[in-house]
């Protein structure tokens, strides 16, 4: 048997469905709202793991993920 692992989840149609019952400026509000929350969390992550960054390193690291984050391809 052939077991799949993804590395994201897949795409909710239902909660897709919703959002685009939603005014334009909503969707970017909760897009945006989204962002800052996982960019909190790999914020957080990182200072655990790298205590003694000064803020500005910590960001560059921060962004570097997000970098590496957008060109992980989806699938198996």
């Amino acid at each position: 048997m052939n077991k799949r692992t993804y590395r994201f989840d897949p795409v909710d149609l239902q909660q897709m469905r919703l959002l685009g019952t939603l005014a334009p400026g909503k969707r970017v509000r909760i897009m945006l709202n989204a962002r800052e929350l996982a960019v909190g969390l790999i914020r957080g992550r990182l200072r655990r793991r790298y205590p003694h960054l000064s803020p500005h390193a910590l960001n560059l690291k921060v962004l570097e993920e997000v970098a590496r984050a957008g060109r992980t391809r989806p699938g198996p």
